[in-house]
């Protein structure tokens, strides 16, 4: 299985929910950690450092991507001229491949120095991760990770500005070749949509956007506790939310859209 971590906001971590995350590691012993990025809240150099030191300590294989909040805000020569420079001094190149006996994950950077919440997917990004995908092992399910979601239901606070430039096109290209699920943080609040029958792409599987709460920060959002996913061999999604008077994670009852 993936352990499915997003929006961890390093500066104001939850020190209980971090030790909640290394114990469940401990116990389930997940093949890989996958983080789709807001590593950290204001992108400094002490939080990106906390990050790193945190899922070092996991002991396990692990995949991050850039979040809006892994480049400088108030910095703007920095946002302009050098947005990732520190996120790449602890985690290098923006967009990795992992691969586990299971699974085929692709890393997505979304985040533009232009854009403050928004994502954008380029054209050579799509042509890019086309080709990924098509050499991809057939016996593997093959996962994107992004920050932004690439769908918002129509009841959501943020909707369609938080979901990035270009991504219907990609989606179109990029299910025709088997990707299974992308996922993504951004919004602090877990779900599960298939968008094959949402933007109605024609492909022969789900293709599911899963999105994920905010797994140790203390930005809680629309009241939501703290929470992680679990992605099964076979697929499936599992929620866990953090459970105060038990200090631990416990699975959450949710079902998919």
């Amino acid at each position: 299985m993936l352990l499915h971590l997003s929006d961890l906001h390093f500066g104001t971590e939850n020190v209980v929910c971090m030790q909640a995350v290394q114990q469940l590691c401990v116990n389930m012993r997940p093949e890989a950690v996958v983080v789709s990025g807001d590593l950290t809240q204001r992108a400094r150099y002490a939080q990106f450092y906390a990050c790193k030191h945190f899922l070092d300590s996991l002991n396990l294989p692990y995949l991050v991507v850039p979040g809006n909040h892994d480049i400088p805000l108030y910095h703007l020569w920095n946002r302009f001229f050098s947005p990732f420079a520190r996120y790449q001094l602890f985690f290098g190149r923006m967009e990795t491949i992992l691969e586990t006996a299971h699974f085929y994950v692709i890393g997505v950077n979304s985040i533009r120095r232009r854009f403050h919440t928004r994502g954008h997917i380029s054209l050579n990004q799509i042509q890019e991760i086309d080709a990924l995908l098509q050499a991809a092992p057939s016996n593997k399910l093959k996962i994107l990770v992004a920050h932004q979601p690439f769908y918002t239901p129509p009841d959501n606070v943020h909707g369609i500005k938080d979901c990035p430039v270009l991504g219907r096109i990609a989606l179109e290209q990029w299910s025709k070749n088997g990707l299974h699920a992308l996922l993504h943080g951004h919004l602090h609040q877990p779900a599960v949509y298939d968008l094959n029958q949402i933007y109605a792409l024609g492909a022969a599987h789900p293709v599911l956007d899963i999105h994920a709460g905010t797994a140790i920060s203390q930005r809680l959002h629309q009241g939501m506790p703290n929470s992680l996913n679990l992605v099964c061999n076979n697929g499936d999604v599992q929620h866990y939310i953090f459970d105060v008077g038990q200090k631990q994670f416990v699975l959450w009852q949710q079902n998919a859209e």
